[in-house]
């Protein structure tokens, strides 16, 4: 489809301008900021009703769909956790619209079903995870949310008789959460979602059974918006973690029994680097960066009346720690080196008793461990294959698969290499390659794009439905490991992170300059992709460098960066990119803020811009004004539009029938604008 005969809809210009440090910025659809206004409601009925005409215009929609119901309606598992010798988790059979939460007693045992969503909701929407066990194992913690929103309500189960407890937080934010040793009260700290400014953070505890009008506050740690509160905990003793989010995060952390009524003894004071505090058999384990840029696991030894012994447990290495956990005496850390990936153990001493082995084409990830556990959770994945659960026992040091996914059609003559180009300061960047063999081995080719580049995430090999769908019609994927991640350690975040941030989208511009230059694609056959932060970076990449894109999806971004962080919790991200307040921050950011550098008359790629009204992370705004703003300069044919739901939001929780939808929109829309095979 070269494009649509219908133009978007109008959408009114209101300039707002305002003067920051001296410099006038305007604003010219700040009104859709309102996103429950009468007129905002009718101007996203228009913009769905033109999205609409153009995802139905494209063809093969009915194979495409078939494809990636193929792909979606298979039997997941998720969310596994292991409390004394029954595992908890969560399980959709093929063809169910949510997961439900289920329980095995043992490896080998039944599935019990334990929650189903529809028992909690009106809809398909409702979806419902398992977050905690108690230590006795007679409850379990689980959250209800409805469509994609971060807040849910949380509620409690009685295991054995199958019922839900009248205690019910309601919907909002649980910040933090520990049952009590005795499993008749738990603490807990709660933002309710009706709740107004000033916010006031505290933790409570309740007892089971009692009105929460009854609670007994236990901690208070202040009031405003740039202010957080946690707790960890373990069967004698409560921390609390009070974060500060100001030119750079401070964090206190404060200690006290669980029965004492006394004030808590306060541990950690104004601490302006990572800290992870974990109780373990009366000792107190952390992972930091203090003095230690990799990461290293430390011992608090408390000293009355003076400030605590920092103690290493495992020192800081060349190796940068991504996770850890403990499990029966032993600590296991994942970490990377460069782009390879190390998974050891160690005894409580720090002594290394083991390196297990990892495949060097996949990803490893600790996704649940207890220090009572003798087990830990670990998930791995590559490009071909999807999610595998696997079990290992750091006493039996083995693995044993528990749960895998399946791809229907299989993805055998799919592979991967590896190649380096250069950057725009000259820095050399590994990037991914991926694809059938015929289109490895060289020829130009549609090629798909992205990477992510912020919060120190590095991008490893990972399958996803929405590539292996392109790399079977015959497309490229190149994931590029731009700075802003931490593949080659802290150093390659700070790179692009803040005042940098430009270089992370040099190297993905770059990434794109050698794909063509090299003769594996052409501007007219690349499209790039990105949700999040990565959808900052595909607003950025289409505004800087629109002539290198054929297409563009979007999602669920961050666009304005001048105003982001006045919505929701977004200020608590200022750290990493800085915020228009601050001077020097704002000259970088109205360098790349996507939304501000649309240029009146530019041939734009097409693109598809993707958020919802649920989405409280990156707030719906960022894409409402940035269509407008597209739709209203674009000079090219190519279509832009905005695929708008009131359900999503940034949690990956919609229903199998609505994830069909909504993937087969984005892969009928590249298939048509790179003229692929369907």
């Amino acid at each position: 489809m070269p494009g649509l005969a219908t133009a978007p809809p109008f959408t009114p210009i209101e300039p707002v301008t305002e003067v920051l440090h001296g410099v006038p910025v305007t604003d010219p659809y700040r009104w859709l900021e309102e996103q429950d206004s009468p007129r905002t409601r009718h101007w996203i009925e228009e913009q769905r009703s033109f999205a609409r005409a153009c995802l139905d215009h494209f063809p093969g929609r009915d194979r495409i769909h078939r494809r990636i119901r193929e792909f979606l309606a298979v039997e997941t598992y998720d969310s596994l956790q292991k409390a004394g010798s029954k595992y908890f988790f969560r399980k959709r059979l093929a063809d169910q619209e949510q997961p439900c939460i289920c329980m095995r007693v043992g490896a080998d045992g039944d599935d019990q079903l334990l929650v189903d969503p529809a028992e909690h909701g009106a809809g398909k929407y409702t979806a419902v995870k398992p977050l905690r066990v108690s230590p006795d194992g007679r409850l379990l913690l689980f959250e209800v949310k409805e469509g994609g929103e971060r807040t849910g309500t949380f509620k409690l189960l009685e295991i054995e008789s199958r019922r839900t407890l009248p205690d019910v937080l309601p919907r909002g934010y649980l910040r933090g959460f520990a049952f009590a040793p005795d499993g008749r009260s738990f603490c807990y700290v709660h933002e309710s979602a009706k709740e107004k400014e000033p916010y006031r953070h505290a933790a409570f505890r309740h007892v089971l059974g009692t009105e929460f009008s009854e609670d007994r506050e236990i901690f208070f740690a202040g009031e405003g918006e740039k202010v957080r509160l946690s707790l960890t905990s373990d069967v004698r003793r409560i921390g609390f973690l009070v974060y500060r989010f100001l030119e750079k995060t401070q964090t206190d952390f404060y200690l006290q029994p669980w029965e004492s009524e006394t004030a808590p003894e306060h541990i950690v004071s104004d601490a302006d680097y990572i800290f992870g505090p974990m109780f373990f058999r009366g000792r107190i384990l952390a992972i930091t960066d203090r003095n230690a840029p990799n990461l290293r696991i430390v011992e608090l030894r408390l000293r009355p009346g003076a400030e605590p012994e920092w103690m290493d447990v495992i020192p800081e290495s060349d190796s940068r720690i991504q996770q850890w956990a403990v499990a029966d005496d032993r600590i296991m850390t994942l970490s990377a080196k460069a782009m390879d990936r190390q998974i050891r153990v160690f005894d409580l001493a720090g002594r290394k008793t083991e390196e297990v082995a990892v495949n060097p084409e996949e990803t490893f990830r600790i996704t649940g461990a207890a220090p009572a556990s003798d087990e830990v959770i670990l998930e791995r994945e590559s490009f071909t294959d999807p999610v595998r659960i696997v079990r290992y026992s750091p006493e039996r040091k083995e693995c044993a698969l528990w749960a895998k996914k399946t791809v229907p059609g299989g993805l055998s003559d799919v592979s991967h290499t590896q190649t380096w180009y250069p950057s725009k300061d000259g820095t050399r960047i590994p990037m991914y390659l991926v694809g059938r063999k015929e289109v490895l081995a060289g020829g130009c080719h549609p090629a798909i794009m992205t990477s992510y580049g912020g919060y120190g995430v590095s991008m490893t090999p990972q399958f996803s439905v929405f590539v292996a769908f392109l790399i079977e019609r015959g497309c490229l994927f190149a994931l590029p490991n731009i700075r802003g991640g931490s593949e080659f350690g802290a150093a390659w975040h700070d790179a692009a992170k803040r005042r940098n941030r430009q270089t992370a989208y040099d190297d993905f511009l770059s990434a794109a300059e050698w794909l063509i230059e090299a003769r594996r694609t052409t501007a007219g056959k690349l499209a790039i992709f990105g949700g999040s932060n990565s959808g900052l970076l595909v607003g950025a990449a289409i505004t800087q460098r629109p002539e290198l894109f054929r297409a563009a999806v979007c999602m669920v971004p961050m666009l304005d960066m001048l105003r982001y962080h006045l919505f929701d919790n977004a200020h608590v991200w200022s750290e990493e990119f800085g915020t228009a307040e601050d001077r020097d921050d704002f000259e970088a950011l109205r360098c790349y803020s996507p939304y501000h550098q649309v240029r009146d008359g530019v041939a734009y790629p097409g693109t598809m811009i993707v958020s919802g009204d649920a989405d409280r992370n990156c707030n719906p705004l960022h894409a409402r004004k940035m269509t407008a703003r597209l739709q209203a300069a674009n000079a090219s044919p190519h279509p832009i539009f905005l695929d708008y739901s009131k359900f999503r939001g940034h949690s990956p929780v919609l229903p199998l029938s609505a994830r069909i939808d909504a993937l087969t929109d984005r892969m009928a829309f590249l298939c048509d604008q790179l003229q692929l095979p369907v």
